[in-house]
């Protein structure tokens, strides 16, 4: 049959052959540009955690609120992007993305205590997560299928920019001036994010003809409350003592009741806000679990190595911020070598590799302790950064490979979101673990400071003597040395149950190697139009 007498395959044939008027180069810096704003507030806000903390009133573990709200209303907007995308147009969504959340930016510096700063950042969250599928979907679809590769790395190399400057500059705003400026620093950036926006991007023939649906409330009702209370459980489970509670049962049960609700509406709607379909394909599937738990592994070292080296080690933000910033320098190496590699070596040895990589320089910060220098922490994250970047670009593109254009912003959309609810979920699951690993470490250790046991006499001894002789009497002096030996022991805890997290997240990352062998390798560009216009 042919195109002209089918509308259907026309619109098929012209999407698949579609290119932007403009250059996708501008095209590519446009949709970089916006999501460069996103990672870098999230780059920023790690650093200034325990300062924001100490600002609000608030606990170091309250203070992971301010990731994982943002987090949890990203997720919810990522699968939603795509219907609203055909619902308004791509273009329109990613500038009123941006809108949303330059303005929330604001709000998020003018926050007076945790609770707005919190309402805040799911706004900031809301508009943050339009913008990364859309950036994918039409980064993917302004370049011919040969040239994935080196638009990914491109798109990686921006996005990896902002953590290079994001920690270091975060430091020296917090520490010169007030966290506060670490929001109010992306009006300028969104303001030209916006203009860029408008200049360049482009609807594809298919959006601009798409058919108008009714919305899926239920649908979008059902995944707000699946991932409402599923956030709520993590961020209060290890406060409340987690399934100790009675409430966190209920709350828990309420989120995978409504999960099941949510999968089974959009299987049965005619016009589903998810289109889950994306997931019988096997590349993608796969590629959608792996980035799952490289949410894990990704959102747990960055968030918890700035925590570790401020609260622990008494790092300025600016300092702390200097030891990570090494990660984006070798996120932007690897993109910049994997963008030549991807046509000359298979997507999954590349994949193999980065995972390797990533778990080798995470284990060794799982021997971190409280005399480490800055370099000792900066190398690792120099090569987890690589690593990383070698995780990114070939996962994205295998677990694509096989989708149709139309399919991208969906896909795209489900494919952000799980990798947000598994960063979500590892920060929860790697607090728990650090408070609960903390305690174990400080009762085993604490059963050595006895008074039969030599060393430990001598230590409070020696420093009761010290106590003494700036001026303090016996009993004081006692009570003092006792004091600093038991604050010496937390810290000691605390620094092993941080490496505790820190290996456990480098046998995840080789735990997801198995994983590769369910996929396989793209088909080749022509293959796949044709078999697109055969429909």
């Amino acid at each position: 049959m042919s195109t002209a007498s089918n509308p259907a395959l026309s619109l098929g044939a012209q999407s698949i052959d579609w290119r932007p008027t403009v250059n996708p180069w501008m095209v590519a810096l446009s949709v970089m540009l916006s999501t460069f704003m996103v990672v870098l507030d999230s780059s920023i806000a790690n650093v200034a955690l325990p300062h924001i903390a100490g600002s609000l009133s608030a606990s170091t573990d309250e203070s992971t609120w301010v990731l994982t709200s943002y987090l949890v209303s990203n997720a919810i907007m990522l699968p939603a992007s795509s219907w609203i995308a055909r619902r308004i147009g791509r273009k329109r969504l990613l500038m009123l993305s941006i809108l949303a959340f330059t303005g929330a930016s604001i709000l998020c510096g003018m926050a007076l205590n945790m609770p707005m700063l919190i309402v805040a950042r799911i706004l900031q969250g809301a508009g943050g997560g339009g913008m990364q599928p859309l950036a994918q979907s039409i980064m993917l679809e302004s370049f011919p299928p040969e040239k994935h590769g080196k638009a990914m790395a491109a798109y990686g190399v921006g996005i990896v920019v902002a953590p290079v400057i994001g920690p270091t500059l975060g430091g020296w705003i917090t520490d010169s001036y007030s966290w506060r400026w670490i929001f109010y620093i992306n009006l300028p950036v969104g303001l030209l994010a916006l203009f860029m926006a408008n200049l360049y991007i482009e609807d594809p023939p298919y959006l601009r003809h798409a058919r108008r649906v009714a919305i899926d409330a239920i649908g979008f009702g059902l995944m707000a409350l699946w991932l409402g209370s599923l956030q709520l459980a993590l961020d209060k489970g290890q406060e409340a003592d987690w399934f100790e509670a009675t409430w966190i049962r209920w709350v828990t049960a309420l989120s995978v009741a409504a999960f099941l609700g949510f999968i089974a509406r959009e299987l049965l709607c005619r016009d589903p806000i998810v289109q889950l379909h994306a997931l019988l394909d096997r590349n993608f599937r796969t590629g959608t679990i792996i980035t799952g738990l490289f949410g894990v592994l990704l959102y747990g070292v960055t968030a918890f190595l700035p925590l570790f080296l401020q609260t622990l080690l008494g790092y300025s933000a600016m300092q702390s911020g200097l030891a990570v910033s090494p990660r984006g320098l070798g996120a932007m190496a690897a993109m910049m070598v994997v963008g030549v590699l991807m046509n000359r070596i298979d997507s999954r040895a590349l994949l193999a590799t980065g995972l390797v990589i990533f778990a080798v320089s995470t284990l060794i910060l799982g021997h971190i302790n409280l005399g480490i220098s800055m370099g000792a922490v900066a190398w690792p994250n120099f090569w987890n950064g690589f690593g990383g970047g070698f995780v990114f670009v070939p996962l994205t593109t295998l677990a694509m490979s096989r989708l149709r254009k139309q399919e991208m912003g969906n896909a795209a959309g489900i494919y952000n979101l799980v990798r947000n609810i598994g960063g979500s979920i590892g920060i929860a699951a790697l607090t728990a673990n650090q408070v609960r690993g903390a305690q174990i470490h400080q009762s085993y250790m604490g059963a050595n400071l006895t008074a039969s046991n030599p060393v430990a006499v001598n230590a409070i001894q020696g420093l009761a003597a010290r106590f003494q002789a700036g001026g303090a009497n016996d009993v004081l002096a006692h009570q003092e040395a006792m004091g600093a030996v038991y604050g010496r022991l937390q810290q000691q805890a605390a620094v092993l149950a941080y490496a505790d997290n820190f290996r456990l997240l480098g046998y995840l990352a080789l735990g997801c190697i198995p994983l590769l062998f369910m996929m396989s390798r793209p088909r080749h560009a022509a293959q796949r139009s044709h078999e697109v216009a055969g429909e």
